[in-house]
């Protein structure tokens, strides 16, 4: 049931002005960009032109909105990965919408500028305080298995596993879409706008095209190869056979047909409309160039009927007095996250150095040290449906007994043996688990964060997994689909332990999204979440470490040089590896490979009555941080 999400707007009003603010959202320079529905265009599924001024039609949108990394203000805020996105958002604050509302929009904006990374075909985790109850709850959005997936699934007839690129790529990867549902339930529960006005802004933006810049391009060309494979995949990203390039104007009228199916139709334009059954053809019988064969998967239209977002507790944790909320099952992040936290203030304990005072280098010596043990607990313990021990894997205790085995001047030997979270701890045990194998995680995915005037806050993750999800476009509707079902292991990790995280029918695979919202006596202190498979974890827990621990202003611990200890994985980036505290990082033997990035970032923070927005400063060529005075 849908409730009043801040005190001054009557619920009578409210719903007056859900219709008509579909007509006033505006983007800078932009007039009617959520106009009143739109017939649906029969025109090609997109084109890429010069971006030169179109007489026959109104220009691209937002080409002229600068990308800033932070910004500061007390009427609401937004922050994203772009900002043509980050402006819808802002437009509905100023018209009066409140964060759920904004995030929305926002994301929905997301879908047509960031098509890679997330989309109507995807899933995603949102996390909202609601300022007026002063509480966190989450939904959780994420795909699921059809019913006709089984543990087998993903593996050949003589059992071995599948090659991931030949699962990704194909209808066996795909699981049921769980985005626009979650918009709907998001905007029932805390919304003050219409479902149709808030996906208007995207209608408007896939209709009247966006400027394509280099990073689009470069991604575009990355997924060259995979992406001819499929007729439709191609139609829309290599018009002529090649990349969509830098400075052209991406169209794309089929997906603008989506959102106005969406708009007209709800979510059951997926889950049983005609979009559904495009998807479940889809995914049943690939359209592939001539003498190529993907997997077929076996979705059906039931279990896109079937399709529920799901409203859970969020993890809960404390850290230094804060209250930390993250998402839970089928989510690790919110648990792995806790976990590193509670692991860096028992290492305290051991160094006698508080981590606000270490050193740079045994500060991400530390950080490096938890990241790993909170990876071989998560990669052992946690997935859905497992009996998975949440409240005992985010509690003190067990970090306490985890922390045994650390050493301020020396690496653990990696892999670190996974942890028995069975609420028996004591005196440092000998180690006596083994050690997990290497887990499917894909690196595409968007966060965006959005604050309101009235002090609500959402942290909002979506994905489709990999950059370009599954490579296959819908043909007809424009969307890319998903291939989160690769997150599921293929085999079990480790010969003679049970895997949590196995293909089952209707089961969701476990995810890195770590949407997350820190509270402080009620009240909101930072808001975070970021892109980049499992180095979202790693990358919200040093920016919340860098905020909250080291004194670093949000936009500075947004942009701070990274590490990621992932137990059966460590990167670093260049500039790190090779400075002064890369070199006795590894002079205590913390594994680290070159990466050019790590994590792709948003967050808000909260003092003295107003909010500051941080993205990216340049990772993935920036972000765009909009807050209004």
């Amino acid at each position: 049931m849908t409730h009043r999400p801040h005190p001054s707007a009557p619920v009578t009003a409210r719903r007056a002005r859900r219709g008509a603010l579909a007509g006033t959202i505006t983007i800078a320079m932009a007039a009617a960009l959520a106009a009143p529905a739109l017939a649906a265009p029969a025109s090609p599924a997109a084109t890429a032109t010069p971006a030169a001024p179109m007489r026959d039609k109104p220009g691209p949108v937002g080409h002229s909105l600068p990308r800033v990394a932070t910004m500061t203000g007390s009427g609401g805020a937004v922050s994203s990965v772009d900002p043509v996105a980050s402006q819808v958002g802002i437009d509905v604050l100023k018209k009066g919408g409140n964060a759920a509302d904004a995030a929305v929009a926002t994301a929905a904006a997301l879908g047509v500028v960031q098509p890679y990374a997330n989309g109507i075909g995807g899933g995603g985790y949102f996390v909202y305080y609601d300022a007026k109850r002063q509480t966190v709850a989450t939904l959780d959005g994420r795909e699921t298995a059809p019913a006709g997936m089984t543990e087998r699934s993903f593996l050949e007839a003589d059992g071995t596993a599948m090659d991931f690129d030949k699962a990704v790529n194909s209808g066996l990867s795909v699981g049921v879409p769980g985005t626009p549902a979650t918009w709907k339930a998001a905007l029932d529960r805390w919304g003050s706008r219409s479902y149709s006005a808030m996906l208007a802004p995207a209608q408007r933006i896939a209709e009247r095209g966006f400027v394509v810049n280099d990073a689009f391009s470069n991604a575009t060309a990355d997924n060259a190869e995979r992406f001819a494979t499929f007729p439709a995949t191609a139609k829309v990203f290599l018009p002529g056979g090649q990349p969509v390039q830098p400075g052209s104007v991406l169209r794309q009228p089929d997906l603008a047909k989506a959102y106005q199916a969406l708009r007209s139709q709800g979510p059951s334009a997926i889950n049983g409309g005609a979009i559904g059954e495009a998807i479940v053809k889809t995914v049943r019988t690939p359209q592939t160039t001539a003498g190529v064969s993907v997997p077929a998967g076996s979705m059906t239209i039931d279990d896109l009927r079937g399709y529920r977002v799901l409203a859970k507790d969020p993890v809960h944790s404390t850290y230094r007095g804060h209250d930390v909320y993250g998402m839970s099952i089928s989510g690790s992040g919110g648990i792995a996250v806790a976990e590193t936290l509670n692991l860096l203030q028992a290492y305290e304990k051991r160094a006698g150095t508080p981590l606000a005072t270490a050193d740079q280098a045994q500060y991400l010596h530390r950080f490096a040290e938890a990241t790993a043990t909170a990876f071989a607990d998560r990669n052992r313990w946690v997935a859905e449906g497992a009996g998975t021990p949440v409240s005992e894997l985010v509690s003190t205790g067990f970090a306490a007994e985890r922390a045994c085995g650390f050493d301020p001047a020396k690496a653990q030997p990696r892999p670190i043996p996974f942890g028995e979270p069975d609420g028996d701890y004591g005196p440092c045990p000998q180690p006596t688990a083994g050690a997990s194998g290497t887990p499917n995680d894909g690196a595409s995915t968007t966060h965006l964060t959005v604050s309101d005037k009235w002090g609500n806050v959402a942290s909002y993750t979506l994905t489709i997994e990999q950059f370009g999800g599954s490579g296959m476009v819908v043909p007809g509707w424009g969307f890319l689909l998903n291939n989160e079902l690769t997150d599921f292991n293929f085999k079990p990790m480790t010969d003679g332990v049970p895997d949590p995280n196995l293909p089952a029918p209707g089961k969701r695979p476990r995810s890195s999204m770590a949407p997350t919202i820190v509270l402080k006596d009620g009240a909101p202190v930072i808001a975070v979440g970021a892109a980049g498979g499992p180095t979202i974890i790693t990358s919200v827990a040093q920016i919340l470490t860098g905020y909250l621990d080291r004194g670093l202003t949000p936009v500075k611990a947004v942009a701070a040089p990274r590490i990621s200890s992932r137990n059966t994985a460590a990167t670093a980036e260049p500039g790190l590896i090779v400075s002064d505290v890369g070199k006795q990082l590894a002079a205590w033997g913390q594994p680290m490979e070159p990466v050019e990035s790590l994590g792709r970032a948003t967050a808000i923070t909260f003092s003295g009555g107003k909010a500051t927005a941080a993205a990216e400063t340049s990772r993935g060529g920036g972000g765009s941080a909009m807050a209004l005075p």
